[in-house]
C-alpha cells in the first residue's frame, strides 16, 4: 500500500481549490423556494434564444465525439487495482503543459509521429467521478471522410496524452464501470463512506467530483426524493449462486443518517445487486456524439429519426455485466444510471396520492425520449406518447411567444422538473443573452437523445446529442461505432429515411437492450419500411398532408426484428418479400451515391465490419466477454462473487486493449489490429 500512494498520491490542495472555486449553492429546502423562479426566467431564455436562433442557417454538418476514461491505479506487486480520486490533479497536469496550451503541439513523451497526427489539441473534461476523465477531439469534424478516417487515431492520442499527464501507476482505461466500485479499498486515496452529501454505505462523499455543483446535484437529488436513490439490479445467477440471493455487502445495522433507514424498510430487493448513491450510475463511461445540422429543421429531423436507433445501439455495445463485485443478469448501464438520478417523490412514483406534488410522472429525469418533435408530415399521432406529461402553462408561454406546438410541448415536457443545483449569486438578475437558468433544466433531463439550441453569441449551429451507447474497451470500437452512426445520419438524410415508430415501442426497446446476450437472443420493435414517402395518416402538429381518410393501423409498420436483421438485414420470405433492408445496406448504398474512392472504401469498411459481425454474433460485446472472462478465471467459485483478483486480471487486460494489446480480448475481434 505504500507504494502504491506513493504513486497515485493525490495534491489535496488542489481538490481544495477545486471544490471553492465557484458560487455558494443552495440546499433543497431553499433550492425549492427558487424552482418557480429558475423556471420562469429558464422559458425567458429559451423564447429569446428562440427568436434569435431560429433562422440560423450552416452550410455544412460538423459532429464530435465525447470518450470518457476510468482512472485505474496498479499495484502490480500486489495485483490489486483500485481507482485513482486525483481527476484534479491530471486536469491540473494538463492545463499547465505549456506544449499543448500552444494547440498543436504534443505531451512531452509523444514521438514525432504523434506530433503529425494533432489537428489541433484534444480537450480534457472533468466528470461526476472523482476517478473519470472525459476527452473531446480539439476542434469538430466534418463529413468529410478523411475526418472519418482520423477518428481513430484521434481517439489513440487522447488517450495517450492523458496516460502521460498520470501518475506511473495510473491509467486510463475504458470500461463502462469499475468493476469493485462499492467495495472497500476501492479507491486511493481511501475515505470513510457514509459521508453528509450521499450518506453512501457503500461509498464516500469523496468519490465525486469536489467541485461543488457535482456533491450538491446528489444531495438535492436524495433531499427532494426524501430517501435515497435505490439500485437494485438482478443478480446473474451461476452454479453455485445461492438462491434466493441477499446481496451481502449491506449492512442491515447502520445507524448514522435518517436514510440508513431505507434498507430495513424495503429498498433492498431479492436476488438483486443493491446500491445507493448516485456515483454507481453517473460514475459510468460512455461514447457520446454530438451533431450539428445546417438549421433547425435538420436537427429536429436528426432528433427524431436518430431516436429509434438508441436501443439498438445500446445494446450492440453492451458491456455493463459487472456492478460492486458481483455478475450482473443485464448487460447495460442505462437503467443503473436513470435510477441513481432519481428524484421523484412517493407522490410523483404514484406510490401515495399527490398533494405536494403536480404530477405523477413515469419516468426518471434520466430515461428514453418521450417527444418527436419534427414537423415532418409523415410522423402520425399515433407514434406520441400517449401518457406524455407536460406543464400546460409553460408550453402555452411558448406557443405565444411564436414556438411551434411540437417544439413547445418537447421543452414543457423537460420543464415539469425542479432545478435541482441552484447557484444564490446566478438568482440576483436575469440575463436574456446567457443559458444558465435554461440549462439548469435542459441540462439535467438526461434523455437518450437530447435537442440542443444554439448558445447565445456563439457561430454554433443547433445540436443533436446521440447519447446511449456503452464504452468500449479499444479506441478501433469507439472509433467503429462513431463512424457508423455519422454514416447513418447521412444516409437518412440524403435518402430521407423514415425510422418512425411509436414512442412506446421505444421505450420497451430500451428495457429489451437490457437483457442478458439482448444482441443474439431478443428482438427488438423497428419500422419494416424505412422509405415511406407519407404517412396514411396525419400528424395534428404539422401540415395536413392527408390524402386517405382512412389510414392503416400504425402496428403494420413495425414488427420484431433482432439485432441482425436490423443491421444487416432481413431475407425475404413468403409473408415478406421486401423486408427491412438493413442499415449497414443503407449505408453501403450512401457510399456508393457519393462515389467514394477505393482505398477510402477499404479503409471504412475495417469500421463497418465490426458493426457487421458484433450483429450477427460473430464477434462479441464487451458485456459478453466480461461475463465469460469472469466466469472462466480459475479464482472465480462460480458464485456470482467478482474477487479482487479477478477483478485486477480484467482491469489489466482492459488497459491492453485500450493501447491496441488485444492479445487477451479473444472472441471480441476476428483479428488482431496493430
Amino acid at each position: 500500500m505504500g507504494l502504491l500512494y506513493d504513486h497515485c498520491q493525490c495534491n489535496t490542495d488542489t481538490f481544495i481549490n477545486f471544490a471553492r472555486a465557484t458560487g455558494t449553492p443552495l440546499a433543497w429546502p431553499e433550492a425549492k423556494q427558487k424552482a418557480d423562479q429558475v423556471r420562469d426566467w429558464g422559458i425567458q431564455q429559451l423564447l429569446a434564444t428562440w427568436r434569435r436562433a431560429k433562422g440560423k442557417e450552416r452550410d455544412a454538418m460538423l459532429w464530435g465525439d465525447e470518450i470518457e476514461y476510468l482512472v485505474c491505479c496498479f499495484d502490480d506487486s500486489s495485483k490489486r487495482v483500485r481507482l485513482s480520486l486525483c481527476q484534479s490533479d491530471i486536469l491540473e497536469a494538463l492545463a499547465s503543459d505549456e506544449k499543448l496550451k500552444q494547440g498543436g503541439g504534443a505531451a512531452p513523451k509523444l514521438n514525432d509521429e504523434d506530433r503529425k497526427a494533432i489537428r489541433a489539441t484534444p480537450t480534457f473534461h472533468p466528470e461526476f467521478g472523482r476517478f473519470m476523465l472525459e476527452a473531446t477531439p480539439g476542434k469538430p469534424w466534418g463529413i468529410d471522410f478523411n475526418d472519418l478516417l482520423q477518428v481513430e487515431n484521434d481517439m489513440k492520442l487522447r488517450r495517450k496524452i492523458a496516460r502521460e499527464h498520470m501518475a506511473d501507476a495510473e491509467r486510463p482505461v475504458t470500461l463502462t464501470t469499475f468493476p469493485l466500485l462499492g467495495l472497500p479499498d476501492a479507491t486511493v486515496p481511501a475515505y470513510p463512506e457514509s459521508g453528509e452529501r450521499l450518506r453512501s454505505q457503500f461509498l464516500p462523499d469523496e468519490i465525486a467530483n469536489p467541485h461543488i455543483r457535482f456533491p450538491t446535484l446528489a444531495a438535492n437529488i436524495r433531499s427532494r426524493r426524501g430517501r435515497k436513490v435505490e439500485l437494485n439490479v438482478p443478480v446473474f445467477h451461476d452454479e453455485k449462486t445461492p438462491t434466493p440471493f441477499s446481496d451481502p455487502s449491506v449492512n442491515y445495522d447502520l445507524h448514522r443518517w435518517p436514510e440508513d433507514d431505507d434498507v430495513r424498510h424495503g429498498a433492498v430487493k431479492p436476488n438483486s445487486i443493491y446500491m445507493d448513491a448516485m456515483a454507481f450510475g453517473m460514475g459510468s463511461c460512455c461514447l457520446q456524439l454530438t451533431f450539428q445540422a445546417k438549421n433547425i429543421d435538420e436537427g429536429r429531423k436528426m432528433y427524431d429519426q436518430l431516436s429509434p436507433l438508441g436501443p439498438i445501439l445500446l445494446a450492440l455495445t453492451a458491456a455493463t455485466p459487472v456492478y460492486k463485485g458481483m455478475l450482473a443478469d443485464t448487460d447495460v448501464r442505462w437503467n443503473q444510471i436513470s435510477a441513481a438520478v432519481d428524484d421523484r417523490t412517493k407522490e410523483e412514483l404514484g406510490e401515495v396520492p399527490l398533494k405536494e406534488n403536480r404530477f405523477r410522472i413515469p419516468k426518471s429525469r434520466y430515461a428514453s425520449n418521450s417527444t418527436y418533435i419534427s414537423n415532418d408530415k409523415r410522423l402520425r399521432p399515433e407514434y406520441h406518447d400517449p401518457n406524455l406529461i407536460v406543464a400546460p402553462e409553460v408550453r402555452e408561454r411558448l406557443m405565444q411567444g411564436g414556438m411551434d406546438t411540437l417544439l413547445a410541448t418537447h421543452f414543457a415536457h423537460l420543464f415539469i422538473r425542479d432545478p435541482l443545483v441552484i447557484f444564490e449569486q446566478d438568482m440576483q438578475t436575469l440575463d436574456l443573452n446567457g443559458t444558465d437558468h435554461f440549462e439548469n433544466l435542459q441540462s439535467t433531463n438526461w434523455q437518450h437523445m437530447r435537442f440542443k439550441p444554439p448558445p447565445p453569441g456563439s457561430d454554433t449551429g443547433w445540436r443533436v446529442e446521440f447519447r446511449p451507447m456503452e464504452i468500449q474497451m479499444t479506441d478501433f470500437e469507439n472509433a467503429a461505432f462513431s463512424v457508423f452512426i455519422v454514416l447513418v445520419t447521412r444516409a437518412l438524410l440524403s435518402f430521407d429515411l423514415n425510422f418512425y415508430l411509436p414512442i412506446q415501442r421505444t421505450t420497451e426497446n430500451m428495457e429489451t437492450a437490457h437483457r442478458r446476450d439482448a444482441v443474439l437472443n431478443d428482438r427488438f420493435y423497428f419500422r419494416k419500411d424505412p422509405f415511406s414517402s407519407w404517412s396514411t395518416g396525419t400528424n395534428v402538429h404539422a401540415t395536413d398532408h392527408a390524402e386517405n381518410s382512412h389510414p392503416s393501423p400504425v402496428e403494420n409498420e413495425y414488427t420484431l426484428m433482432t439485432i441482425n436483421e436490423i443491421i444487416n438485414g432481413a431475407k425475404p420470405s413468403a409473408d415478406d418479400l421486401n423486408p427491412f433492408p438493413g442499415l449497414l445496406p443503407l449505408v453501403e448504398s450512401y457510399l456508393d451515391s457519393v462515389n467514394v474512392n477505393v482505398e477510402v472504401r477499404c479503409e471504412l469498411s475495417e469500421y463497418l465490419e465490426v458493426i457487421k459481425k458484433r450483429a450477427s454474433g460473430e464477434w462479441w460485446t464487451g458485456a459478453k466477454w466480461i461475463r465469460e472472462f469472469v466466469r472462466s478465471h480459475p479464482k472465480y467459485g462460480k458464485d456470482s462473487m467478482v474477487g479482487r483478483d479477478v477483478a485486477y486480471d480484467l482491469c489489466v487486460i482492459a488497459e491492453k486493449a485500450g493501447t491496441g494489446d488485444l492479445s487477451g480480448v479473444g472472441p471480441m475481434f476476428g483479428k488482431s489490429r496493430s
